[in-house]
């Protein structure tokens, strides 16, 4: 199979789908790989690294998807990208569709086959392929959290880990998974007095251990949420719901109960938002202001460290672009129900059943859907 690699167009966006150790495994295995050229460049990967290892370098994004089978990206296809699509393409990148009804609308009338990273499961119901950059994200929203809090930046003023004397900064992680969980534990290294609040019991246990009791675990509830507004500096907006518009947790009317210059930031942003009054940001502008609450919404944070971000990423996806390009996409899915669980939209049917129950749209079993491709393995 011949496998395509463009470059990242989004908005400040610097990682890349593919490292050249990739590139060796799926050369060694007989495949084709086509580069664009300087690909790699935002990730400290040069287009000689890629070549080295056999992959073939192509002078642009048209000429990837013209002669390529399999796409691998990172984040979801721009327009300029989905009017690229042909049928004949798989697509293997992250798609975040249910907040996207135009997305998606262009996904379907592609007629490609469309693989989500976020929705690809194991047998344990996780998320290997979110996690990584759940991973990154949950750091990094630490890290803007404490530097927005600093006064020039609109902030309060006020150094989350305190100093001798000055109590520290108070923070609400809400959400207590992957990136929840990396949130709290580098605002414990700060310094920071952290609550972390979910709805599950049993992962609020978990965390209870986990932390050993440097932070303090709270059942997610609206009132509880609300109680706890006023005294928090800097709240972490970490809910998922896998596939789904994330659930709005902090409205607009709460804001007024918060200290002037606290910040929120929002990892859910590419499933919509959990607070009110978010709304995608970029790195080049990565913040703004309602009711006198510093908003953080980057849509792609782990973009900002694609170096840490990129091999992060590959680790996790490249045994499943091994899998698509050794056994073809019909094949490869339908023989792993686990990896079928990433099929969003094939052959113009919508096959994932969040995303249509969120944009109320006819949803078309993935098995079914794959039939059209002529190809299921038996």
């Amino acid at each position: 199979m011949r496998v395509g690699v463009p470059t990242e167009i989004k908005a400040d966006e610097y990682r890349v789908a593919l490292t050249p150790a990739g590139v060796r495994e799926l050369v060694d295995a007989g495949h084709d790989v086509l580069v664009q050229q300087g690909a790699g460049v935002g990730s400290g990967i040069t287009d000689e690294d890629y070549v080295a290892q056999g992959a073939a370098l192509a002078p642009d994004a048209d000429a990837v998807f013209e002669q390529a089978e399999l796409i691998v990206k990172v984040k979801e296809p721009q327009p300029v990208e989905v009017a690229r699509l042909r049928p004949r393409h798989t697509l293997f990148t992250y798609l975040h569709l249910a907040p996207d009804p135009e997305l998606t609308q262009g996904l379907l009338a592609s007629g490609a086959t469309c693989i989500a990273y976020e929705t690809v499961t194991d047998r344990q119901g996780r998320l290997p392929l979110l996690a990584p950059m759940s991973e990154v994200a949950g750091k990094i929203a630490a890290q803007a959290g404490a530097f927005m809090l600093e006064r020039p930046l609109g902030g309060r003023g006020l150094l989350l880990g305190g100093v001798a004397g000055v109590a520290a900064g108070k923070v609400l992680v809400i959400g207590g998974g992957v990136s929840g969980t990396e949130a709290a534990q580098v605002l414990i290294g700060m310094g920071a007095e952290v609550y972390v609040a979910d709805r599950n019991i049993d992962r609020l246990r978990e965390l209870e251990n986990l932390l050993a009791g440097r932070a303090s675990t709270i059942f997610s509830s609206t009132l509880a949420i609300e109680q706890m507004l006023p005294e928090m500096d800097l709240v972490i907006g970490a809910v998922l719901l896998p596939g789904h518009k994330a659930p709005r947790v902090v409205t607009r009317a709460q804001l007024g109960l918060m200290k002037r210059g606290a910040v929120l930031v929002d990892i859910s942003i590419d499933q919509g938002g959990c607070f009110e009054t978010s709304r995608p940001t970029t790195h080049s502008d990565p913040t703004y202001e309602v009711d006198g609450v510093t908003h953080y919404c980057v849509a792609n944070m782990p973009g900002a460290v694609p170096i840490t971000s990129t091999y992060a990423l590959t680790n996790a996806t490249m045994p499943y672009v091994l899998k698509l390009a050794a056994q073809g996409t019909a094949a490869a899915l339908s023989s792993d129900p686990y990896f079928l669980n990433g099929l969003n939209v094939c052959a113009g049917q919508l096959t994932y059943e969040p995303v249509a129950r969120d944009q109320g749209l006819e949803l078309t079993e993935p098995l079914d859907a794959l039939g059209r491709l002529g190809a299921v393995a038996a």
